[in-house]
């Protein structure tokens, strides 16, 4: 019997420890890690800081020029303003040190004072609802036409070859050229701006849907292809849901392009308006703080505009902005 007991003391004793065992347990919204050691019984519980509190900590030690850091919302707002309040001050200063008259370079004070000027002489509102219609109705009709012939070419090899190279070399043409040939065609009125702003649209579009066709991840197409499915189930399942959601941030930033040509095509039986057209009567009577008015109101509505696609585009997408993939 003692024989026996001392062998269960020594299998006790030279039994290898349990390694120590870490776990994490929340107790009232905070975080504790305890160490457990299975041989001795006995844990210890340390608090540490939550996922949370780790990421305030963080974001407080993120400097203006950190690579790749996010600054809080609060703090993008203070440096907008302030940059803002920093490029009139600078705009004042320059006029001032070198004497520039209001002919050349007005003051912010004078393009603030132009607007009422804008507003009941010149019919500021509705010159811009009028640019506005061009832009959203070239876009509209751009994205009908870049969208399935973007598919087409970017989905079959035929097509590609075929129009391909054409699509591409149609970035290099100079659009504004075109003017005269589009008043042939279809004359002076509000269709021929709307054609002229969505060819304008469409050389840069049509490339960047091939594109995104092209960066669809091959792995899900030969998973459904491994299932069975169809080409229009591929097509309907992989490469359209796979192309739009990255497609929506390019649109987001083409729509700009329309308005850097709706000067041009305003410019083109200006009894019609637009907001370009207005400016470019302003320049040509020597009313320069008319015209930075008029560019500020096309500013205004351009960072609604990129705001209201932001909102589209986490309500289509809300994938995209899962916690921890975007801001």
């Amino acid at each position: 019997m003692e024989q026996s007991d001392r062998h269960k003391r020594y299998a006790r004793r030279s039994r290898p420890k349990s390694p120590d065992r870490l776990q994490t347990v929340k107790v009232t919204g905070r975080s504790y890690v305890r160490f457990t050691n299975q041989g001795a019984g006995t844990h210890h519980v340390t608090s540490a800081p939550s996922l949370t509190e780790r990421n305030k900590k963080e974001a407080l030690h993120i400097g203006l020029f950190t690579l790749r850091g996010k600054l809080p919302a609060k703090t993008n707002t203070v440096l907008l303003i302030g940059g803002a309040i920093v490029f009139i001050a600078i705009w004042q200063a320059v006029i001032k040190i070198f004497n520039i008259p209001p002919e050349i370079l007005p003051t912010p004070l004078a393009v603030v004072q132009a607007f009422p000027e804008l507003h009941f002489e010149n019919f500021l509102v509705q010159n811009t609802l009028y640019s506005l219609k061009l832009n959203i109705l070239g876009y509209l009709e751009a994205l009908a036409i870049a969208l399935p012939f973007g598919f087409i070419i970017g989905l079959f090899p035929g097509p590609r070859g075929v129009f391909m190279g054409y699509v591409n070399a149609l970035r290099f043409l100079p659009i504004t050229a075109l003017i005269g040939l589009f008043i042939i065609w279809f004359g002076i009125y509000s269709n021929m701006k709307i054609q002229f702003l969505t060819l304008g649209i469409l050389v840069y579009l049509i490339p960047v849907v091939v594109q995104r066709i092209d960066n669809v991840d091959k792995v899900y197409d030969q998973c459904v292809i491994t299932l069975g499915a169809s080409t229009w189930q591929r097509i309907k399942s992989v490469f359209i849901p796979g192309t739009l959601a990255p497609l929506f941030d390019d649109v987001r930033v083409l729509i700009a392009i329309s308005w850097t040509y709706i000067i041009i095509a305003e410019v083109v039986n200006m009894d019609q308006g637009g907001i370009g057209a207005l400016a470019y009567r302003s320049g040509r009577q020597f009313r320069p703080d008319k015209v930075f008015a008029c560019l500020l109101v096309i500013l205004l509505i351009g960072f609604v505009q990129d705001q209201v696609m932001k909102w589209l585009d986490r309500q289509f997408f809300r994938h995209k902005y899962v916690k921890g993939d975007h801001s």
